[in-house]
């Protein structure tokens, strides 16, 4: 991202969309396809719009770039995973 404005959670990255400049870079990037432009968010993950509005202010930015989580391929088909969520920051 060449704006920083990734923000690292426990099993989640959110994005600050106050810091984001809508340049696209991370949405092929993205390893489980989970980020879309603000105006694509499919219906049924809107609440995460807001989710990373609130957390990007809480957790830690995220400088270089990393690598997915073990656990992304097992998750990335889960369809609820909002039950999963943990609002503790990452490290």
């Amino acid at each position: 991202c060449p704006v920083a404005c990734f923000h690292e959670g426990e099993n989640m990255v959110a994005i600050d969309p106050d810091e984001c400049i809508d340049c696209g870079v991370c949405v092929d990037e993205c390893p489980v396809h989970a980020i879309f432009s603000e105006d694509e968010v499919p219906e049924k993950w809107q609440e995460y719009v807001a989710l990373n509005a609130e957390y990007a202010k809480a957790w830690p930015s995220i400088e270089e770039g990393k690598e997915a989580l073990p656990t992304a391929d097992e998750f990335k088909d889960v369809e609820d995973k909002r039950a999963l969520f943990s609002p503790e920051a990452g490290s």
